[in-house]
C-alpha cells in the first residue's frame, strides 16, 4: 500500500525554489515518486491519498547541535553532577520528543553523559518511543583548561560529566576507541575553553597543533567524523589544520583558516541561538547576567568573519546548543535560522538548505535524509505558510499541520511538568550576602511580630 501526499507547495531542498502542485508518494517509508501532481502514479484502491493542497511542504528540519543529556539545565553541576544517568537517559528521550513536536525530524548530539544518547537513538530505532533521527558522538575529548575541565582541579572532571578529560594523545585515542565501541556515530573534541593566551590576550588553543592532528586523524582510521568546539582564532586554524569535519563556532576565524576550510570541505556551524537568546533573555537575577554583554559582543565581532567564510564558500550547518535553560528543547532551533537570514545574509530558501540538506551529510543516516526524493525516507513538515516569504513562521509550533518521519504522521505526547523536578537541582541557599547594611535596604519580618 501506497501514501499518496499533495502538497500545495514543495521545496524538496533540491534547488532554492518551491514548485506548485506536487505530489510525493512513500513506499515502505520511503519516496517512490516526487513530482507534478498531473503526472503522479494513480492511486490504487487500497492507497491512502492525503491532501495538504493548501500547505507548504519541506523535508523535515535537522539541528545538528542539540544536548539532549543536558536536561534545560541551569548550570554546569546540573548538566554534570546532580542527576543521575539513568533520569537522565529517561529525561533525555521526552527532550527528543520535544525537538520532534517543533518540526524537527533529525538531530545530532555532540557531547553527551555516559550512554544516555546513544541508549535514546537506539530505543527510538527499535521502535519502542517515537522520536526523531538521532546521531551522536560520546563525551567530548578535553584537554587540561579545554571547555570540559571547568571544575577546580580537586574536583577534575567527573565520570558523570559530559566532557572526558585526557592527559595525552595516548589517552585521547584509547577514549576514541572504546566511543567507537560503544556505538558513536561522531567524535567530539574540545578544541579551546577557558585557556587565554598570554602572549595575545586571545582564547588559546588548549591542545598542540600535533596532538589534534594525531587525535583527528585516529577518528578519522576508525571511519568516524569529528566535530570541534573552537571559539578562538587559534583553535579554529588548529581545527581546520587538523582536518575536524565541522567545526563549532568558529567567531573568529581568520584567513588562514578558511583557506583550508576551502581546500578541505570542513564546515562551521556557529550556533547563535546560546549567545543571543543569553544576551536577549537573561535577567538580572540570573547568574550568567555578567556574560550578557560577552555573549553580545561575541556576536558582534564574528559575524564578519563569518561573513567572509560564507563568501568565499565555506559549507555552513546549522545548530542551536539547545539543551539549556536559555535553549529549551523544542522552543527556539527555528530562530537560528532567522539569525542566518538577518545576521549572515542567507535568503530563507539558503537557510532552510543549511538546516536539511547541509546537515543531513553530518548524520549518520544522512544518505538517507535531507531532501525529498526517489529513495530517501519520507521525513517532511507541513506548515500552513510560506517560509520562504518569512522564515520566522517556523518557530511558531501553531503554523505546523503535520510531521511526518518515513510516510507516517508523527504523533508526540504532550509533556507537561515542573521544570524544578527535571533539572534544577544545584541549591542557592541565598542569592544576597546580608551584612546589617544590607538588610536595612530590603524588607525584613519579626518573629516577635508574628
Amino acid at each position: 500500500m501506497a501514501t499518496h501526499i499533495r502538497c500545495g507547495s514543495l521545496f524538496t531542498g533540491k534547488s532554492t525554489s518551491a514548485e506548485k502542485d506536487q505530489t510525493i508518494v512513500v513506499e515502505d517509508e520511503r519516496v517512490s515518486f516526487v513530482g507534478p501532481t498531473a503526472t503522479a502514479p494513480r492511486p490504487a484502491a487500497a492507497d491512502k491519498v492525503i491532501d495538504h493542497g493548501a500547505a507548504f511542504v519541506s523535508p523535515g528540519l535537522i539541528d545538528v547541535h542539540v544536548h539532549l543529556s543536558y536536561g534545560n539545565a541551569h548550570n554546569e553541576e546540573d548538566i554534570d553532577l546532580y542527576a543521575p544517568v539513568e533520569f537522565r537517559a529517561v529525561r533525555a528521550m521526552m527532550g527528543a520528543q520535544q525537538v520532534l513536536a517543533a518540526g524537527y525530524t533529525a538531530l545530532a548530539d555532540p557531547a553527551i553523559t555516559g550512554r544516555v544518547t546513544i541508549a535514546v537513538r537506539d530505543a527510538i530505532n527499535a521502535g519502542l518511543y517515537v522520536g526523531p533521527r538521532i546521531s551522536c558522538s560520546g563525551r567530548q575529548i578535553t584537554p587540561r583548561q579545554g571547555l570540559a575541565d571547568y571544575y577546580p582541579t580537586w574536583i577534575g572532571v567527573p565520570e558523570t560529566s559530559v566532557g572526558v578529560l585526557v592527559r595525552s594523545v595516548t589517552e585521547a585515542i584509547e577514549e576514541i576507541r572504546t566511543e567507537v565501541k560503544d556505538g558513536v556515530d561522531f567524535i567530539k573534541i574540545a578544541a579551546d575553553g577557558v585557556y587565554i593566551n598570554p602572549q595575545t590576550g586571545e582564547l588559546g588553543g588548549c591542545f598542540s597543533q600535533g596532538e589534534l592532528d594525531a587525535i583527528v586523524g585516529e577518528a578519522h582510521r576508525l571511519g568516524r567524523k569529528v566535530i570541534s568546539h573552537a571559539r578562538g582564532k587559534e583553535a579554529t586554524l588548529q581545527s581546520a589544520r587538523a582536518g575536524c569535519d565541522v567545526i563549532f563556532h568558529a567567531f573568529y576565524i581568520d584567513d588562514a583558516a578558511i583557506d583550508i576550510c576551502l581546500a578541505k570541505n570542513i564546515m562551521l556551524c556557529p550556533t547563535f541561538a546560546l549567545m543571543v537568546n543569553g544576551y536577549e533573555f537573561t535577567q538580572a537575577t540570573d547568574g550568567n547576567y555578567r556574560a550578557r554583554d560577552m555573549m553580545k559582543r561575541i556576536v558582534e565581532e564574528g559575524v564578519p568573519n563569518l561573513l567572509k567564510a560564507k563568501q568565499a564558500g565555506v559549507k555552513f550547518l546549522v545548530g542551536t546548543d539547545s539543551g539549556f535553560a536559555i535553549t529549551p528543547y523544542g522552543e527556539w532551533h527555528a530562530r537560528e535560522l532567522e539569525f542566518y537570514v538577518k545576521l549572515m545574509g542567507f535568503t530563507p530558501a539558503e537557510a532552510l538548505q543549511a538546516t536539511t540538506v547541509n546537515n543531513a551529510t553530518m548524520l549518520r543516516d544522512g544518505a538517507d535524509i535531507g531532501t525529498i526524493e526517489v529513495g530517501r525516507f519520507a521525513d517532511l513538515l507541513v506548515v500552513d505558510k510560506d517560509p520562504l516569504a518569512d522564515i520566522r513562521i517556523l518557530q511558531d509550533k501553531k503554523n505546523i499541520v503535520a510531521i511526518y518521519k518515513g510516510g507516517a504522521a508523527v504523533k508526540v505526547p504532550k509533556h507537561v511538568f515542573n521544570p524544578a523536578k527535571v533539572s534544577k537541582f544545584s541549591y542557592d541557599m541565598w542569592r544576597d550576602m546580608y551584612t546589617q547594611e544590607r538588610v536595612k535596604q530590603v524588607p525584613t519580618r519579626s518573629i516577635a511580630a508574628e
